[in-house]
């Protein structure tokens, strides 16, 4: 240490300012360590504050992330939801047996004087054939036609060369348009069942050429749902389509629902429809009306779709039919739906001179 360094610390060390300065620093050596810790806590402390202030906001915010998610879940269930304004049964007819074709017996509930007709339907018959008995050559103009086998088998043949057989499940809809002649015959022994539904054709399709749309029983849309299975046999039903086309909209289902189960099914709105019960017994409309046994029909009023609780111990099967309505004259003779008394004439006289469709009539028998 030189002498010049060596003068300079002593008069610092005489100096009052610098032994106030020093004194300070040392006395406050320990409390600075203090608060330095007490900083640190503070800070600590703020930052754990902080962190559960984003908790408590992340667990505030998480239930906004899954309403897509619920709504989802509601809107694919919406067929098991009751509708604000259920379609109510406005008349119920039971449809009693009478003797039809050759030997045959069936059970009509549209096309009966109660009930002559629900635009576009002019008739369903539950049919229970046993041979010899059956539906011998016959013609049609101007509907369709749709057969339905709930038990057993029928043979069809026509004066165009069309011949087949429908089994259990199976269902042929056939469009007569301008005319056919066919038969219709039990093609196996016993009890043969099923249901015909026949639908009127607008005035601009009346007089088209004869078509068949024909589904095995393994190849009509199936869904089942909560209980409740169903048949698509035109329409859709629980998200599943059928793909039978029907020139006058309609839909047709077979539904069967376990106990304890409930339906509901939209129906288009403005459409007729009705309600036939083939096994069972069920609540329809309104949870509150009385149950309703097989064999009966009931026409629906206006409303979103129809509501269906199965009450019993048993399983419920009925078809549940629909049409938008054509809204147009209808005149009826036997097997001819025609638009006016003048055109039933002109049906009648071509299927009697074999001519406008029933060219080939006259030739024709079929082979049963």
């Amino acid at each position: 240490m030189t002498t010049t360094m060596m003068r300079l610390r002593q008069h610092l060390s005489s100096s009052p300012i610098y032994t106030s300065a020093i004194a300070r620093i040392g006395n406050n050596r320990l409390p600075l360590q203090k608060q330095l810790r007490t900083s640190t806590t503070a800070r600590n402390n703020k930052l754990l504050l902080l962190l559960l202030v984003l908790l408590v906001l992340f667990f505030l915010l998480i239930p906004t992330v899954p309403p897509a998610r619920v709504m989802s879940s509601s809107s694919s269930a919406a067929s098991s939801v009751p509708f604000e304004n259920p379609r109510s049964v406005v008349k119920k007819l039971l449809a009693e047996s009478q003797p039809e074709g050759q030997g045959a017996t069936v059970r009509r509930s549209i096309g009966r004087h109660e009930l002559r007709n629900l635009d576009p339907f002019l008739m369903l018959d539950e049919f229970s054939v046993s041979k010899p008995a059956g539906f011998p050559d016959h013609p049609h103009r101007g509907f369709e036609t749709v057969t339905y086998m709930l038990e057993g088998a029928f043979t069809h043949q026509d004066f165009a060369g069309h011949k087949g057989t429908i089994r259990t499940g199976d269902v042929q809809w056939m469009t007569a348009g301008r005319g056919i002649v066919h038969s219709e015959m039990p093609a196996g022994d016993g009890v043969q069942k099923g249901l015909q539904l026949w639908i009127n054709l607008s005035s601009k399709d009346k007089m088209i050429e004869p078509k068949y749309q024909e589904l095995q029983s393994k190849d009509i849309s199936r869904a089942e749902k909560d209980g409740v299975e169903v048949r698509i046999i035109a329409g859709e039903a629980f998200g599943v389509r059928s793909p039978v086309y029907t020139r006058t909209p309609t839909m047709y289902m077979d539904f069967t629902m376990r106990p304890g189960s409930q339906l509901h099914q939209p129906v288009p709105q403005g459409w007729n429809a009705f309600v036939y019960i083939i096994d069972g017994e069920g609540v329809f409309g309104r949870e509150t009306s009385a149950p309703v046994s097989a064999h009966h029909c009931l026409v629906l009023g206006p409303g979103d779709g129809l509501s269906v609780w199965n009450k019993s111990g048993a399983p419920l099967r009925f078809a549940l039919v629909a049409g938008q309505p054509l809204g147009e004259p209808v005149v009826q003779h036997g097997p001819f739906v025609m638009n006016t008394r003048a055109e039933i004439q002109q049906a009648m006289e071509d299927f009697y001179y074999g001519r406008n469709g029933f060219e080939r009539a006259q030739q024709w028998s079929s082979s049963a």
